[in-house]
C-alpha cells in the first residue's frame, strides 16, 4: 500500500539517495504497522484511580444494557415496536463501548500505548458502524413515538413487525456501507514517520490529520456521508418531535399531556446526550494541538452516555420499572 507513494528515482541516482530511500521505506513500514495512542491527558500517578473508574463505567454499561435486553425478552408486555428498537439500542451501546474501552483499559493496565495498524483500522470501522446504527435506531424510535402520539388509532397497522424489521435491516446496511467506505479510503493513506495519536482510540478525524497523504477525498466523504447518516436522522428526529409537540399542545387534558411527555422523555434525554457529544467533537473541534476537550467529550459519548441510557429508560419509564419489579419478585419467590 505504502510503496506506491514513493517516486522511483532513475537508475543513475547516487548511492546516498538510495540509502535515504531505503531508510524512508523502513520508517514508513514501521509507522504503518502500528500506532501510538497517548491516551487520556492524566498523570501517571492518577492512572490507577482512573482505571478503576473507567472499569466500573464499562462494566455498568455492559451489565445495565444486558439487563434492559433481558427485561424486554422476558416480559411480554414489552414486546412492542418501541422496546424492540430499545433492545437493539442497548446491544449497540454495549458494542459501541466495547470498541474503545477494553483497549484503553488494557493500555492503562499494562502501560502500553501501541495498537497495530490492523487493530486501528478495525477500531475505525466498528466505531463508525455502531455510531451510525445508534443514530438510525434513535431516528426509528422517534418515528415510533410520532406514530404512537399523532396517529394512535393506526399505530398497530403502521408500526407492524415487518416495518420494524425493515427499519433495522436498513439501519445495518447503511451503517456497514458507510463504515466500509471510510475504512477503504483510510487504507489508501500513508503515514510517513508520524504514528502518534493524541487520543485514547483510533478516531478517524485524528488519523486524517496525521496522514502524510492528500486527504481531500476523505474529508469530502466525511462531510457528505456524515451529513447523510448523522445530520439527516437528527433533522428527522426534530421534525418528529415538532409534530409531537404540536399534537401535545392540542391535547385537551393535562393527563394526556403528561402521558405523552412521559412516553417521550426518556428518548429525548438519550437523543440530547448522543447528539450533544457528537456536536461537541465534530462541529466544534478544539483549536489547540492537545485536543483535550475532544478527548473529554469522546469519553462522555463512548463511555458515559451508553452507561446512562439504561438508567434513563429504567428510572423514567413505568413499563421498565414494572418489568424489573416483576423479574425481582419472581427471582425472590423462586429462591
Amino acid at each position: 500500500m505504502t510503496s506506491h507513494s514513493f517516486t522511483f528515482a532513475p537508475s543513475f541516482s547516487c548511492p546516498e539517495k538510495k540509502e535515504k530511500r531505503k531508510s524512508m521505506n523502513k520508517d514508513n513500514h514501521s509507522s504503518a504497522s502500528e500506532f501510538i495512542l497517548l491516551g487520556l491527558p492524566i498523570r501517571k500517578e492518577e492512572q490507577g484511580m482512573y482505571y478503576a473508574l473507567f472499569l466500573v463505567l464499562y462494566l455498568t454499561t455492559v451489565l445495565g444494557n444486558l439487563l434492559i435486553i433481558l427485561l424486554i425478552k422476558l416480559d411480554s408486555r414489552l414486546h412492542t415496536p418501541m422496546y424492540f428498537f430499545l433492545s437493539h439500542l442497548a446491544l449497540t451501546d454495549i458494542s459501541f463501548s466495547s470498541v474503545t474501552a477494553p483497549k484503553m483499559l488494557m493500555n492503562m493496565l499494562t502501560h502500553s500505548q501501541s495498537i497495530s495498524y490492523a487493530g486501528c483500522v478495525s477500531q475505525v470501522f466498528f466505531f463508525i458502524l455502531f455510531a451510525d446504527i445508534d443514530s438510525f435506531l434513535l431516528t426509528s424510535m422517534a418515528y415510533d413515538r410520532y406514530v404512537a402520539i399523532c396517529h394512535p388509532l393506526h399505530y398497530n397497522i403502521i408500526m407492524s413487525q415487518r416495518l420494524c424489521s425493515l427499519l433495522l435491516i436498513v439501519s445495518w446496511v447503511l451503517s456497514v456501507a458507510n463504515a466500509l467506505l471510510h475504512t477503504i479510503l483510510l487504507s489508501f493513506l500513508s503515514f510517513f514517520g508520524a504514528n502518534t495519536l493524541h487520543h485514547f482510540f483510533c478516531d478517524l478525524s485524528v488519523l486524517l490529520k496525521l496522514s502524510s497523504s492528500n486527504t481531500t477525498i476523505n474529508d469530502m466523504v466525511v462531510l457528505i456521508v456524515g451529513t447523510m447518516v448523522i445530520t439527516l436522522p437528527f433533522l428527522c428526529i426534530l421534525v418528529s418531535y415538532s409534530r409531537i409537540g404540536a399534537t401535545i399542545l392540542r391535547a385537551s387534558s393535562i393527563k394526556g399531556i403528561c402521558k405523552a411527555l412521559s412516553t417521550c422523555g426518556s428518548h429525548l434525554c438519550v437523543v440530547s446526550l448522543y447528539y450533544g457529544g457528537i456536536t461537541g467533537v465534530y462541529y466544534f473541534p478544539s483549536s489547540d494541538d492537545s485536543n483535550v476537550k475532544d478527548i473529554i467529550v469522546a469519553v462522555l459519548y463512548t463511555l458515559v452516555t451508553p452507561m446512562v441510557n439504561p438508567f434513563i429508560y429504567s428510572l423514567r419509564n413505568r413499563d421498565m420499572k414494572g418489568a424489573l419489579k416483576s423479574l425481582l419478585s419472581r427471582g425472590i419467590f423462586s429462591s
